[in-house]
């Protein structure tokens, strides 16, 4: 039975990786593979095959059980451990949809368009650096791919070279990748590990940003000098989209979106409330001044859907949640069964020690791993696999490795699967020319991490 679940999360995974030629939305397998992996684990925990293990490490079995209050005890510890992590899956996907509306309610009102006037440079090294430093700032408030896809459609506008285009969205995905990697809110693995009280807000600054920064300034500094980025940018005029209409609205819902998805992680260090309960008091308060704020001259009732709440939660990609469900549903399964003793995963953590007894090199290629495999899964089953306290080096590490690896390939990460379609990156362009700067920022911020954590 526990080589069936193994197959279906082999087979599940194959189909999620090559969801583009077999043209099918990575959330269909994602699904079918978290459902069908507790069905196979029901059957055979019911059947008395396999065994399962809480978060309390108890662990429950219906082989040799006779009495009725034996096997509703090991029925319910079954039950038990399924809603305990439905309910860490369900605080992550609830936190990410309070985040969604607010950056859609920001998007509706054009507040990143505010953006576009802080970049005034005909220079072409100081555009990299300025719209670098954006990207690694923005990043870490409002997570790396919307980021991206904010970066993406100002340069369109800034340069209408593709050629050139493509190498400054590029090493936005770097610099994206590395900002979110410091910050709880920046990328959905740091979210997890924060969720999971795996990392502080606090903590995830004080051991990452020196080596998100080393990340993104390595490369940059190296792409600098390539004749790319010599003399002028070749437009009539910067900062400017002659096709918006200029909103009332937009800077004020840019800087209040910005500052109540910032206030989260200081609501949890005040209540010591969990993080979605403070995005959905954010939401609420954006929501709130939405339904009252005038964005254009003369506004009337009949304008006002335009730029309705409703309509941003309606832009929300709910298929991204439900893909996140499906895989997290799956790596719990693995947590759940027995394997000697253990979860499988903390079974698979104990091997891997034993193989690789250098913890930092496991979490280094994990990082590369996390270029070819996403990222979430890869969070997912290292929280299950090892038992560190709170603010340990291994979870910070986990979190620069995982969020900052996938800029290695142009797959690797969503921020640039987003620019691979936005702009039609060719996969073998992007491995010769940018995938070593990538290579030379995240050995670069391991190399730091190491020596600030000796």
């Amino acid at each position: 039975m526990l080589a069936a679940i193994v197959l279906i999360f082999v087979i599940g995974y194959l189909t999620i990786v090559f969801e583009h030629p077999l043209k099918l939305d990575k959330t269909v397998p994602a699904l079918a593979m978290g459902a069908l992996m507790w069905a196979v684990l029901s059957i055979g925990f019911y059947g008395g095959w396999l065994n399962v293990i809480d978060g309390h490490d108890h662990i429950y079995s219906m082989s040799g059980v006779l009495d009725d209050v034996s096997k509703e005890a090991n029925e319910e510890g079954f039950t038990n451990a399924l809603l305990h992590h439905l309910g860490k899956i369900a605080e992550i996907l609830v936190f990410l949809i309070g985040a969604m509306t607010i950056v859609e309610l920001i998007d509706l009102h054009r507040g990143f368009d505010v953006i576009k006037e802080w970049i005034t440079t005909r220079n072409k090294k100081k555009l990299l650096w300025i719209v670098g430093i954006i990207g690694f700032t923005l990043s870490a408030i409002i997570d790396n791919l919307t980021t991206t896809i904010v970066l993406i459609s100002i340069l369109r506008k800034l340069i209408h070279d593709k050629n050139e285009r493509i190498w400054y969205i590029s090493l936005i995905v770097i610099a994206a990748n590395a900002g979110g990697a410091w910050s709880p809110i920046g990328d959905v693995t740091t979210t997890m590990l924060w969720i999971g009280k795996k990392v502080t807000s606090v903590g995830l600054i004080e051991y990452i940003i020196l080596p998100a920064i080393a990340c993104f300034a390595v490369p940059f500094f190296l792409a600098s000098n390539n004749k790319v980025f010599k003399g002028d940018v070749a437009v009539n005029k910067l900062g400017v989209d002659e096709d918006a209409v200029k909103l009332l609205s937009s800077r004020r819902m840019l800087y209040l979106g910005l500052t109540m998805i910032v206030f989260v992680p200081i609501f949890k260090t005040i209540t010591h409330l969990p993080p979605y309960i403070g995005m959905m008091l954010s939401l609420a308060v954006v929501w709130a001044v939405s339904e009252y704020i005038h964005p254009e001259e003369n506004f009337t009732e009949s304008q006002k859907h335009k730029y309705s709440p409703h309509k941003a939660l309606s832009r929300i990609e709910i298929s991204s949640i439900l893909f996140f469900l499906g895989i997290l549903l799956a790596i719990a399964a693995f947590e759940t069964v027995v394997v000697g003793d253990v979860g499988a995963l903390r079974n698979a953590a104990e091997g891997l020690e034993a193989a690789v007894p250098n913890q930092n090199i496991v979490i280094m290629l994990l990082g590369m791993l996390s270029a070819v495999i996403d990222n979430v899964p890869l969070v997912a089953a290292a929280m299950g696999m090892y038992n560190q306290p709170i603010d340990a080096e291994l979870w910070h590490f986990i979190a620069y490795a995982a969020g900052t690896g996938g800029s290695m390939l142009i797959i690797g990460s969503a921020a640039g699967v987003a620019a691979m379609g936005m702009e039609k990156i060719d996969f073998i362009w992007y491995f010769k020319k940018i995938t070593w700067l990538a290579a030379a920022g995240y050995f670069a911020g391991c190399v730091i991490f190491i020596l600030l954590t000796l």
